[in-house]
């Protein structure tokens, strides 16, 4: 992957905390709430950082493609010819930083030749910092703490007594009852934030995270799925075929992800997968 210099690294960094200065300064202040679909909601404060770290990873790399959620003639980079495209979610878990709880964050991810190599995940309200990709590794700064280096925990094998995922609330709504009748011992757990979801599995605290509401967009996974590859964990679909980035596995206007997502420790995407699959199949037949 692309070597950072110890300046560079230093500055997108430096732009990531200001974001998140920025939005837990907005957060304190009135602002402006609108629907871009059905729960899909966007704030002036979306906007406001959109802007903000659009221009700051442009001026950065000049050379590179720029992608982020709020601007969306910038998705025309996705199909350009840029090697390296960068992909910003100004304000991942926007519903949950609308309720005032803390688990939102900046992301960042960086795709080479449409591979994620690299990530950034920020939580303003929490602290915490998580970054690094592919031969690289993966680091951490919490609580204002230096950086450090980040230890993924693998957490022990799933059993029927303890078989711990990450489900968001719509899943959970749609698919939850129907996976708990072929999983014993399935105990699901939610977070705002796509990456933060992502950290739990690298940190062990759950063994999967499963994702199938088909409206997470490159944005949302650019970055943690980087992470989550540089911490050895599975990302694939529901038949086992690997998370794909490639233009034809993404619809070409809104960028959202056509497969179904599994991001997991192999020994819990080896022993759920199946059942998952055969339980939402059994959920979507008439």
């Amino acid at each position: 992957m692309q070597t950072f210099s110890v300046e560079l690294e230093r500055k997108i960094r430096d732009l990531i905390y200001q974001c998140g200065t920025r939005a837990e300064e907005l957060a304190k202040q009135p602002y402006s709430v609108s629907e871009k679909g059905p729960e899909d909601y966007v704030t002036s404060v979306d906007r406001e950082l959109d802007r903000l770290l659009s221009s700051g990873f442009s001026e950065l790399f000049p050379q590179d493609g720029i992608i982020t959620e709020e601007n969306e003639r910038s998705r025309l980079a996705f199909n350009g010819d840029r090697e390296q495209l960068w992909c910003i979610d100004p304000l991942d878990g926007t519903e949950g930083f609308i309720q005032g709880k803390p688990h939102y964050s900046v992301m960042i991810g960086l795709l080479s030749n449409f591979q994620p190599i690299a990530g950034w995940i920020y939580a303003p309200a929490l602290q915490q910092l998580y970054y690094g990709g592919t031969d690289w590794g993966l680091f951490q700064a919490v609580g204002g703490s230096a950086v450090e280096p980040l230890s993924p925990v693998e957490p022990p094998p799933p059993n029927s007594s303890a078989c711990p995922i990450m489900l968001g609330d719509r899943d959970q709504r749609n698919f939850g009852e129907a996976i708990a009748q072929l999983v014993p011992g399935i105990c699901y757990s939610s977070l705002g934030s796509f990456g933060l979801k992502v950290m739990e599995v690298i940190y062990g605290r759950a063994g999967l995270y499963l994702y199938l509401n088909g409206r997470v967009k490159l944005w949302d996974t650019a970055g943690p799925v980087a992470l989550a590859k540089a911490a050895g964990l599975v990302c694939c679909d529901l038949e086992g075929k690997p998370l794909s980035f490639e233009p034809s596995a993404l619809s070409s206007d809104t960028l959202i992800h056509k497969q179904p997502i599994l991001i997991g420790w192999p020994s819990y995407v080896e022993a759920l997968r199946s059942p998952i699959c055969e339980a939402v199949l059994a959920t979507q037949t008439p």
